[in-house]
């Protein structure tokens, strides 16, 4: 990971408690620890709700990897749409 180290920049905090860390983070999720009064370590984060962690572990990965190469192969086929969804348990009613 590359490091770029800036001089420190004074940043004023606005009445309402925020500041600006500028455009190009703009949208971005970060981490605010603060470490003891008065110093703040700010990082970008990207968090990862908890009801799809499952997706990020091995098992799971794997297998979402193995389905994303064999559609790489395999052109999209309706043939056998109603069987599908029968099968799903939403067949037309």
């Amino acid at each position: 990971m590359a490091r770029t180290t800036r001089a420190p920049a004074v940043k004023l905090v606005g009445a309402n408690g925020q500041i600006s860390l500028g455009k190009q983070y703009a949208g971005r999720q970060v981490l605010v620890e603060e470490r003891e009064p008065g110093c703040w370590i700010v990082r970008t984060a990207t968090v990862i709700p908890d009801n799809e962690r499952w997706l990020h572990e091995p098992k799971a990965a794997d297998a979402l990897e193995a389905a994303m190469a064999w559609s790489a192969g395999h052109a999209p086929d309706d043939a056998d749409v109603d069987v599908t969804l029968n099968r799903l348990g939403h067949a037309e009613r």
